[in-house]
Formats: structure tokens, sequence, C-alpha cells
């Protein structure tokens, strides 16, 4: 039979308002003092949107039903010691919570030494609930009927959902997502499994629904590890450190050719460059500045396992200055071999990278509306374009926000607005309108183009709590390279990568929007599933701030690698 892999459990690396006790291998959880009025106790995965998930809580001791269980999306807290908010169900004694509204009488009051079932499909966030193998209000998850609710989703709340929970300081539950059928011999084994033969249930899962374990996560195929040997993380995207010479300088180790490098030095301050493979080696654009397109011959090809460099250039400290230190982030799109691409009212030339969710595009501004086709199978989550032939802004656009098309200045500090375009779908961008960092009429433009891919890559938001134990973020994988952007307030970009620093906690970053040198202080973990925020600061994790992320992995967690 295969491996099971792990299974998943509570997270103490979750902060929570007041202290958690965990035990039993994080399966047994009560806090030590009183409720958690802001934050619930949540597990250390997310429930897959493929897959239907079933797992079982154990009321080990509890005290007037002071117990609380059930499913949040990843940004959504209780209103109160006893209610949701829009994006839970939960249940507490006898009544139902459903996106912050409260229903009494709908379920059976569980008692202690009871074991709750939790059922939820990840495609459509339908939930139910069984006390003891009966499921409430007559539901029926395998048939996909009469369920507890739907969670709603968006992008305030998260998309993402975990389980949650919340009680005093004298309940105690355990959790079996799989591991443990007996809750820590605290009753008779049940020895049920799932329909892939994996886990250890009391009760039956229903048919269909799936132990939460790190054989059953999905990962996109076309970056599977097991699946492919040419598209796996580490052939799609990498980082990789050198020392300049001035001189002719190969740059390799890489599992692929290159068609997007950005390069930053790293013991000095100078512009970081960079250059691709549609507009050519001989094309630089400094990305924390906004001066036009520049043609220099620093960086003279893209190789099969890197970069090659001369040093001849008035640019050779941005590139290859003798003895500096640099790192070069680097993407796969499609070997330099563009594409005339026709989906909208403007012609664009695309080179992409579908397993990866990466292309590279250019077009022509015409000032008024327009349409380009961006070469991707589904819309971007974040794209940065910039103008070749003027000092303007670069400009980048995101909706992970709010659902509405927001842009950021990628060379400066600014906190985000509203674009008031429509922005990009499933096949083209749309500039519905004269931008004049985006749609000026003749300028030649840039644009890259990311989305998310199950196991590789995450864009997304996080809300800051101003602690020295930050906010965690699942990604799915461990992470290889990381940003992170205030939305809502000034602040830099800010970048961290596992090259560059190779053991936790990780304090040394680099700025987007900025020359400077490598610098030290704001800290994050890199975990095996994600990252960690760690610092009490303004910068990466001011009290309710928003920011955004984007993250590109090495090895997909899946596979329960750790840094």
């Amino acid at each position: 039979m295969a491996s099971s892999g792990n299974f998943s459990t509570m997270n103490p690396l979750h902060y929570t308002s007041t202290n958690v006790q965990y035990s039993n291998g994080n399966l047994t959880f009560s806090p030590n003092s009183s409720w958690s009025e802001t934050t619930f106790t949540r597990n250390n995965m997310v429930i897959p949107k493929d897959k239907k998930i079933y797992f079982e809580v154990y009321y080990k001791t509890q005290s007037g039903y002071y117990a609380m269980h059930g499913l949040s999306a990843v940004n959504a807290t209780p209103t109160s010691a006893q209610s949701g908010s829009t994006g839970t169900i939960i249940i507490y004694n006898d009544s139902t919570r459903i996106n912050g509204t409260r229903t009494d009488g709908v379920v059976t009051a569980a008692s202690q030494g009871d074991v709750i079932g939790i059922a939820i499909d990840g495609s459509n966030n339908k939930v139910w609930f069984a006390v003891n193998n009966t499921w409430q209000i007559s539901g029926d998850p395998a048939n996909g009927t009469n369920e507890i609710g739907t969670i709603t989703t968006n992008d305030t709340v998260g998309h993402d959902i975990t389980a949650a929970f919340n009680q005093n300081s004298v309940s105690s539950l355990t959790v079996n997502f799989g591991q443990d059928s007996t809750f820590g011999g605290e009753i008779t084994a049940g020895g049920n499994a799932d329909g892939n033969g994996f886990g250890d249930f009391k009760y039956a899962p229903p048919t269909g629904f799936l132990a939460l374990s790190s054989a059953n996560l999905s990962v996109s195929a076309d970056i599977d590890p097991a699946q492919t040997d040419d598209d796996y993380p580490s052939k799609q995207f990498d980082t990789v450190l050198y020392t300049g010479n001035a001189s002719t300088n190969n740059i390799s180790n890489l599992n692929f050719k290159p068609d997007l490098v950005w390069i930053k030095i790293r013991n000095t301050a100078s512009n970081a460059v960079l250059v691709d493979s549609s507009r050519g080696t001989n094309k630089m654009v400094h990305p924390n500045h906004p001066q036009a397109e520049v043609t220099t011959a620093n960086l003279t090809s893209f190789n099969s396992d890197g970069f090659s460099l001369d040093g001849t250039s008035d640019y050779q400290a941005n590139y290859n200055g003798n003895s500096n230190t640099y790192v070069a982030w680097c993407w796969r799109a499609n070997g330099g071999t563009e594409a005339t691409n026709n989906d909208g009212t403007g012609t664009s030339y695309v080179q992409a990278n579908q397993a990866a969710g990466f292309s590279i595009t250019r077009y022509t501004g015409t000032g008024s509306a327009l349409t380009v086709g961006h070469g991707l199978a589904q819309e971007p989550e974040f794209t940065i374009i910039k103008d070749r032939d003027a000092s303007v802004n670069w400009i980048v656009y995101t909706k992970i926000i709010d659902g509405s098309l927001d842009y950021f200045f990628l060379n400066t500090t600014a906190s985000k607005a509203d674009s008031g375009l429509t922005g990009p779908n499933s096949s083209i961008w749309n500039f519905n309108s004269a931008s004049s960092y985006s749609n000026t009429s003749s300028r030649n433009y840039i644009m890259y183009n990311w989305h998310s891919v199950e196991g590789y890559s995450k864009f997304g938001t996080y809300v800051g709590n101003y602690n020295t134990d930050g906010a965690f973020i699942y990604t799915g994988f461990r992470p290889r390279m990381l940003f992170v952007k205030r939305s809502d307030a000034v602040n830099s970009w800010f970048v961290w990568d596992t090259a560059r620093t190779t053991s936790n906690k990780m304090n040394s970053y680099l700025y987007w929007d900025s020359s400077n040198a490598e610098e030290t202080g704001y800290a994050i973990d890199v975990l095996s599933n994600g990252f960690k925020l760690r610092g009490q600061n303004n910068a990466t994790n001011n009290s309710g701030g928003t920011f955004i992320y984007g993250a590109w992995g090495d090895v997909p967690f899946k596979y329960n690698n750790t840094f």
C-alpha cells in the first residue's frame, strides 16, 4: 500500500491571542487561560479545493459545553468568544454559527466522551456535522445533501479553509485527521480507512471523503516531481548566487534555461537589473527605477543551466562588478520562443509556461481601450508592467486584496490604489482606458504575468498582528523565494530566499523598490508548508495591516521535505 504521508495536526505556529497548550503530538489542545476571542486554533493544512475531507473531534474534557469546533476561512475570526463570523461554520453547544448567523436547536449538543465527525466538500465549501456517527439535520455528505451550511469565502476572509477550534481553559479536545481512532488511548479503535486506504477513523468516512494527509494533497500534474522529469518546481524557478569578476562570467547550477533573470547586488547599494529572452539579452531595465529600457552587452546569453555575463559595459556594477556578490532570481518561460497572440483587440507577442503559470508578453499601447492576450490558461493574479520607452514607474496589478483590480508601483513604497481598469480574465488583459504606466499610445511595453500553481507558487494576503509570534501563512510548498508588501500603508517590497539564508530564522532581505544592499532585521521562518512572520514591526507585521505576498517553491508539501 502506498504511504499515507503525514496527517495534519494542529498548528502551534498559528498565533492565538491566548496561549494554547498542545499535547499528544499536537492533536490534543486546550487554552491555558480563557477563551481566545480574536483567533481560532487552527490546523497545519488547508482543505484542498478538489477534495472532500473528513476528520473527527473527541470531547476529552468539557465544562458547560464551552467548546466550539468547525471550519474557517484563513482570515476569518470569531466576532466574540462564542460566535463565528463570515467565512466560518462552527458548532457551539447545540447551536450553529453559519457565516456569523446563529441558529439554535438544529444539532445535538455534544457531551464529554462524544466523537464529532466533520465533513467538507472543498469544491463548494459545503459542511456537515455528525455526533457519534449520526449526521445532523439528516445530512448526507456522500450524496451532497442536507448540509449544515456553506462557508462564504471572498478576498477579505480568504479562500483557503482550515479546521478551527475554540474552547475555555477547562475544556480539552482531541482531533483525529486519520492518525489514531483511539484519540490517544481514550476510546476503542474504529479501524476505518478512507477510500484511498489511508487513515484510522472511529467511524467510516462518508463515501468519497478522504483523510487530510499529505498523500491526499493536490499537486499540479504539470509540476509534480512524481509525474514529470522535465517540469518540477526547481526546473521552473530557482535562485542562484555568484561573485562578479568584471570579465567573462558563466553563471550555472540552474536546472533549466532561464527566460527572466532578475539580478540584485548584495554587498553594496546599486540598481537591480532585469533581462528577459523576449526583449533580448542586451535589453536591460532597472526594476527599482523608472528609467526606460537601456541597451547594454552585460548579459551575453541564456544557457541551458544559467546565463553568461561580460564586464565591459557602463552597467557592469549592476551585473558583474569585480568581487561584488549577487543574487539572481530566475524563471523559465518558453525558451525565448514567442507566439503571436490575437486574442485581444491588439496584437501581443507571448512566450508562456502553462505548467508554471508564467508568461512574458510584449505589446504596444494605444492610449484608448485595448485588450491583449496574455497567453495563460487562467487569469493572472500578479502582473508587472514596464513602459520600455519612457522613464515612468513600473506598475503592479493584482485582484488578490479585495477582488477589484488594485495597483502598486514596483519601484516605490506607495500603498495600493484602485486602478479603475477591468484587468485580466482567463485569456486577455483589458486596458479599458489610457494609462501612462501601461497603455500610452505608441509606447512599447513588457508584461510579466503569474498565477498560483498548486504545490509550486502562491499569491495571497495576510493580516499582521504586531506580535513577536506573527502570522503563519500556508502555501502548500517550501518557499524558495518570497516577497511581502504592505498594501494599506507606505512600505517597501521585501524579498527573502533560501539561497542567501540557509536556516531559520531568515532575517536577510533585499528590497525590490530600492538600490540598497542586503539588510538584516525583519525575520521569517521558511517551513515545509509555508512561512511564519517573526518580529514586532510595522513593515511586515503591523497589527491589523493587510499585506500581499508571493512565493515560488522548490518542494511541494506533499513530499514532506523540511527546510
